[in-house]
């Protein structure tokens, strides 16, 4: 039995939880799966972390080909995603269609809730400055570590949740309200890449090909994402 091993983004975690178990059904491989934000997989690889298949970002995946961490030409996009606004279950949902409109529920809101690393962590604070609101919104920041910014929501520790539309989808006790107004939006391209180090060469490419086909308009759909 081939056993391989993945850093996967907490971007694309419920998509290939779904998917992992039929690919070890039907391959007879053992997948031994690390789950993370990009920025913490990728430095975990920088510090010699092994991995045989890599699931972040398509910048990350440029970055990791550069530094000899995965082969370039196996990278392989898998899907499209967005950030999005949520609120606990029971709460009028707020209009957040255009610019404005975020930013009157920003500053509206009790506190706001995003997390420290991840895309739209590291992303949003940028949204604030671009609003003019960076100041106004600081004594009402809720940063959260370790914990996903829904699970905050749902404890009625924030009154808005902004995070990857995909990540905030299974927590029970929210609702997603929409996506970012496009003048504010992120869109990031997760994407696939096969290690210059991988064990099991036959196992591995099947595994990337697996994930190729399988990343389909339906099954994304449910779980936030848009195909490419």
């Amino acid at each position: 039995m081939a056993e391989i091993a993945v850093h996967c983004t907490n971007g694309v975690k419920e998509v290939v939880r779904e998917l992992f178990p039929v690919f070890e059904q039907t391959s007879g491989s053992k997948l031994m799966v690390t789950y993370g934000a990009t920025a913490a997989l990728v430095q975990s690889i920088r510090e010699g972390a092994e991995a045989d298949v890599v699931i972040v970002t398509s910048e990350a995946i440029a970055q990791l080909a550069q530094l000899g961490k995965v082969v370039a030409s196996s990278r392989t996009d898998l899907a499209r995603s967005f950030i999005g606004v949520a609120v606990p279950a029971g709460t009028p949902p707020p209009e957040i269609g255009t610019v404005q409109a975020l930013k009157t529920a920003l500053l509206a809101a009790r506190a706001v809730a995003y997390s420290r690393q991840g895309i739209s962590g590291i992303y949003f604070p940028s949204v604030l400055e671009r609003l003019g609101i960076a100041e106004a919104m600081r004594s009402k920041t809720v940063l959260t570590q370790g914990v996903p910014v829904g699970v905050v929501l749902a404890r009625g520790e924030a009154d808005l949740g902004i995070q990857q539309i995909s990540e905030l989808l299974p927590v029970s006790g929210i609702v997603v309200v929409g996506p970012l107004p496009a003048e504010v939006q992120k869109v990031t391209i997760f994407s696939a890449g096969l290690s210059t180090t991988a064990r099991a060469a036959d196992s591995t490419k099947a595994l990337m090909q697996f994930l190729a086909a399988s990343f389909v308009p339906d099954m994304l759909k449910r779980h936030g994402l848009e195909a490419l």
